[in-house]
């Protein structure tokens, strides 16, 4: 299954001895390719009668698989019974036996040696996936037989052990139908035994729902030839408004009990687990904790990406990071996102990069240790890295003036690649100093940055989605709404579509404007900016005119209120001013030209009232502002996901990162470490 972004994930089929059954059994198991990256969520689904591991892989997996890659979680698909032994009794029936262990551990003498499915569904294949695979954090679902099963086992343990829970068709009341009866009877020795396998029965014996499910997702066919035989939701439904458990049952018109009707449906099961799960993932990173004790006032020994010369790829190295100084703080980086000034530097158009240096600066990252002095920062807060830094001191006219946020306290020794005492805290495996970079240095799994550059944020949030805001999102958003003070109605144009531009249309969307032209040469980019609020799309290269007279003149009669230039690029900076509005227009610049190149247009542009400005860092002041931004986005009201393109694991894989970078449908690459 490929991921939009070119990632892979695999089906694999793995067998075992088991110790629950005393038989090999064998389960499916898909992997997205987030797996190992970052925390993997586990679905597990429970199939019916006469199945074995493979009916749903092969009949729902093309939906299911492509689900869970987009959600980024795992399907783990058991067998239904034991079965690979001579020893397994079996009947001549297709409801029980082989093919029908109905997910209860037997203790009648015939069968109690081998069908403990229940045992195997909640110890034993939970262990396994944990120990060989790290999936923890699990939901359950199945059909059938499997839906029976799902129901009662997620009832019977609750949301600690199981985040969420649907089903298709559940045999939903076996306790009172034939398939419940003949099982119950045969494995567990009498009907009523198997009350505490009843999914009815257990909401029965309830007065208040169960905290933690907030639903209950059934889908059920209408022509299913078993509905009122077999299944009985409609005495699951009335045990759930009993007790007040909120379930949803959607009767689907025409569908049958065929993996047909699953596979119609899997996509929005998969989707209301994958948003359970992932809720569950993040309350895990919150409360994970590192024990830093062994490394606190030491050097470290890491792996870095090392820029040994402009132009030339960057190679992985063992180096020594020391222990932080007065005023700073040590990180260990968890996810660093690469962005084109990174690229920039590397290339050798930045007059200041400085080599050999650890690039990076769009980073996530946990504190290890801090030096003397520091107080707003504690080992163990989560911190965004940011090469703007906020000193906050009453003497800074800088960070005391609401007009600007450039604070040029460590400007100095940022410049120079060293940290605020002239020193650097990075070594090769010789001995030789390494430079910082921008203040961050974050290609690196630690680093060492001034306590007035860390922002300290919410743990709440995913770092390797924090990261984001460590440059070029924060940066087109503050374009917009903090040099520009876009206001509702204005038009707008925006001149490049990486990261930082899309931002500036997403902005300028959450603004109010009204009219919102994007412009670049790759017309790929132009779906991503309309989701994101563009009205209006140009191509440059298709123009018989400039394309500042195109939209100052075709689009608009005088030019838009506001433009942007997010290229770097002299002449579409000229572009960019020269459409804005006569007499009222603004025009921002966001990219960063290459060394020794001039901006120019004629006197007359600014004399009829457009006005050319720039920013850094979108104007945000960096240690107050990006927890707020963090907040928003925790809240559902600054949307990020949709920047991240391709993501990659380990910092080894930084050089890849690049790669995707230069192919130019990458907007940020997120690598973990």
């Amino acid at each position: 299954v490929t991921s939009s972004n070119g990632d892979v994930g695999f089906y694999y089929r793995i067998s075992h001895e088991s110790r629950s059954t005393s038989t090999k059994m064998i389960f499916g198991l898909f992997l997205p390719s987030c797996h190992k990256r970052k925390i993997t969520p586990v679905l597990f689904w429970l199939s019916g009668l006469t199945c074995d591991d493979t009916n749903f892989a092969t009949k729902a997996g093309s939906q299911a698989f492509s689900a869970a890659e987009q959600q980024g979680i795992a399907i783990c698909m058991p067998d239904t019974s034991p079965r690979h032994s001579e020893d397994v009794p079996n009947v001549d029936s297709y409801d029980l036996g082989i093919g029908a262990g109905f997910y209860v551990d037997a203790t009648t003498d015939t069968y109690k040696n081998h069908y403990n499915m229940y045992s195997y569904i909640t110890e034993e294949l939970p262990s396994l996936l944990e120990k060989e695979y790290d999936l923890t954090i699990k939901s359950i679902s199945g059909h059938s037989m499997g839906g029976h099963g799902a129901l009662t086992i997620a009832l019977r343990e609750g949301p600690t052990k199981w985040a969420s829970v649907s089903a298709f068709a559940p045999i939903c009341n076996p306790t009172r139908c034939p398939w419940g009866e003949k099982a119950f009877t045969a494995y567990l020795g009498s009907v009523d035994l198997g009350k505490q396998h009843d999914a009815t029965c257990i909401l029965q014996q309830r007065s208040t729902p169960i905290e933690g499910y907030d639903n209950i997702l059934i889908d059920q066919g209408t022509d299913d030839n078993f509905l009122k035989k077999e299944l009985k939701p409609e005495e699951f439904i009335a045990a759930a408004t009993s007790c007040g458990q909120n379930t949803t049952v959607n009767m689907r018109e025409g569908f049958d009990h065929s993996y047909y009707f699953i596979a119609a449906f899997i996509a929005s099961h998969v989707e209301f687990h994958g948003k359970r799960l992932q809720k569950k993932c993040k309350a895990e990173e919150k409360n994970s904790t590192f024990d830093f004790s062994s490394t606190t006032g030491k050097p470290i020994t890491c792996k870095a990406m090392v820029a040994r010369a402009a132009k030339q790829p960057l190679t992985l190295e063992e180096i020594i990071v020391g222990p932080p100084k007065a005023g700073e703080v040590r990180v260990k980086v968890m996810a660093n996102a690469l962005c084109h000034t990174d690229v920039y530097t590397l290339d050798g158009s930045d007059p200041e990069g400085l080599f050999p240096c650890i690039l990076g600066h769009e980073a996530g990252c946990v504190v290890e240790s801090v030096g003397e002095g520091v107080e707003s920062i504690a080992p163990g807060d989560h911190v965004v890295p940011c090469y703007t830094p906020q000193c906050c001191e009453a003497s800074c006219i800088f960070c005391q003036s609401p007009k600007t946020n450039l604070c040029p306290k460590i400007r100095g020794t940022q410049g120079q690649g060293i940290m605020p005492d002239g020193t650097s805290r990075f070594t090769d495996k010789d001995g030789n100093p390494i430079y910082h970079f921008m203040g961050c240095s974050t290609m690196s799994e630690y680093t060492v940055l001034a306590e007035i550059s860390c922002a300290k944020i919410s743990k709440d949030m995913a770092l390797n989605r924090a990261c984001l805001f460590g440059c070029g999102v924060s940066t087109g958003l503050g374009a917009v709404w903090n040099t520009c003070k876009v206001e509702v109605n204005s038009s707008v144009a925006v001149f490049g579509l990486g990261a930082v531009g899309l931002a500036v249309v997403q902005g300028a969307k959450m603004a109010g404007a009204s009219k919102i032209i994007v412009v670049d040469v790759n017309p790929k980019k132009f779906d991503a900016a309309i989701a994101l609020g563009a009205t209006d799309t140009v191509d440059p290269s298709k123009l018989d005119k400039p394309v500042q007279q195109y939209i100052a003149g075709t689009l608009t009669k005088w030019g838009v209120d506001y433009s942007f230039d997010c290229t770097g690029h002299t002449e579409v900076m000229r572009a960019a001013l020269e459409c804005s509005h006569r007499g009222w227009g603004t025009s921002c610049v966001i990219g960063v030209a290459a060394s020794g190149h001039e901006i120019s247009t004629r006197p007359f542009q600014l004399v009829t009232g457009r006005v050319w400005k720039g920013t850094a860092f979108g104007g945000f002041k960096s240690r107050s502002d990006v927890p707020n931004l963090v907040q928003k986005s925790l809240d559902g009201e600054l949307p990020i996901d949709h920047f991240v393109t391709h993501e990659f694991d380990g910092v080894d894989k930084t050089n890849d990162a690049i790669e995707a970078l230069h192919g130019g449908e990458c907007l940020r690459a997120v690598v973990t470490y």
